[in-house]
């Protein structure tokens, strides 16, 4: 079975064609710009050295058509006929309140995407136009959704809801949703499969660290809170989110500063978090250099106050779990940062955690033991693989 999964942006479509049986990846790239003067076309296969060039793409259908060109090119593709392809298995933002799973994509469930834009403005529209330019090149080929938010449905009304009058949560939806559900399912499910224990006897405590990030609390499987809220704004600080902040301050720089609440949006979702506070880079690798090397106050500072708040919602979830087996660390960031996933579990012996300093300094693709033989709470580093679980979720649905 051959699996085509679509992550498609607002200006992009990012891709990768997947073999079920052997799980290896046949395919992947990205397509750029869309709709912008010059676009940019990336296209690897495990033949073809991968490869950006210069094109034309004004829209998704046509950004679309030149991912499955290049999949049957004959002297590149992967494929002698696009009817190799079983399924299209798309990354979806927002669903709601609507699923807690994934889903074959029907006219109900195009229209239930639609109605949620409200909730992911950036992101539902170009998830449709997706599906739209799929259904257009591939009129026969099933398509499946996979939610970011699905995963975190099972949350308790305790944790979901906000301390707001509540007609705002029955009229107009305003709770928790919770994102990057698809990476914290993942990953939950290798670790029980590394351990060799059962998922429901496992209490977890998933880290996706990337330019965004997330911490889930994971019990028997299920997902019972998660940093990130209505918005993938709330939560953790990030590349260029501010996270957590005193909910006052957005009125404060309205009201005293003379900003617009276009400006404050703009300030509070690209210019803070790592990026504002370093006054370096949202690039986390850049941040490493600069406290390694040149030792700079305001990227220690500003590492500082990442990693401490990552603390304080492990000890919190540490709580609502009732104690933790497993902590996690994933995503591009907490795979790759030994120096943060040190600092993080520095001081964290009164839950049971002990690092071994070593092996956590040890770069290697695969999953790692990072805790020492001592510590209460096994800690792991997992490389996500969102691509893989939407294709996994896929091929589940249309062998249903």
């Amino acid at each position: 079975m051959k699996i085509l999964v679509l992550n498609c942006g607002s200006s992009s479509i990012k891709y990768q064609l997947i073999n079920m049986e052997q799980k290896t990846v046949m395919a992947d790239g990205i397509a750029e710009r869309i709709g912008e003067d010059i676009a940019l076309f990336t296209y690897k296969s495990p033949k073809y050295t991968k490869k950006k060039r210069e094109v034309v793409i004004e829209d998704h259908e046509q950004g679309l058509q030149m991912i499955l060109e290049a999949l049957v090119d004959p002297t590149n593709g992967t494929l002698q006929d696009l009817r190799e392809i079983d399924a299209v298995g798309h990354r979806v933002v927002h669903a709601g309140e609507h699923y807690s799973d994934a889903i074959k994509i029907t006219d109900h469930v195009i229209q239930v995407i639609r109605e949620c834009i409200s909730l992911a403005p950036l992101h539902n529209p170009a998830n449709l136009k997706g599906i739209e330019a799929v259904s257009m090149a591939m009129p026969d080929c099933p398509q499946c959704a996979v939610f970011d938010t699905a995963f975190h449905q099972t949350m308790p009304h305790e944790a979901y809801l906000y301390p707001l009058p509540l007609e705002f949560y029955h009229e107009h939806k305003i709770r928790r949703y919770g994102f990057h559900g698809t990476s914290h399912k993942y990953v939950s499910l290798k670790a029980a499969e590394f351990l060799g224990k059962n998922l429901e006897d496992l209490k977890i405590i998933s880290c996706h660290l990337g330019n965004g990030a997330s911490v889930a609390a994971i019990s028997g499987g299920k997902s019972i809170d998660t940093s990130m809220g209505l918005t993938p704004l709330e939560g953790l600080m990030m590349g260029t989110r501010c996270g957590d902040i005193d909910p006052a301050i957005p009125i404060y720089m309205q009201q005293s500063l003379g900003l617009s609440v276009d400006e404050v949006n703009n300030i509070l979702n690209k210019k803070s978090g790592m990026l504002g506070l370093s006054h370096i880079s949202n690039d986390m690798r850049e941040i490493e250099e600069e406290i390694l090397i040149k030792k700079n106050p305001r990227a220690i500072h500003a590492h500082d106050v990442y990693c401490y708040r990552i603390k304080k919602y492990i000890g919190s979830y540490y709580a609502a779990l009732d104690g933790a087996d497993v902590l996690i660390f994933t995503g591009g960031v907490g795979e790759k940062m030994p120096i943060l996933r040190e600092q993080v579990c520095r001081n964290l012996t009164a839950l049971g955690i002990q690092l071994d300093l070593e092996e956590n300094a040890r770069f290697t693709d695969d999953i790692q033991v990072l805790s020492s033989p001592e510590s209460k709470i096994t800690v792991l580093k997992i490389p996500t693989n969102e691509e893989l679980m939407i294709a996994l979720e896929t091929k589940r649905l249309i062998s249903e």
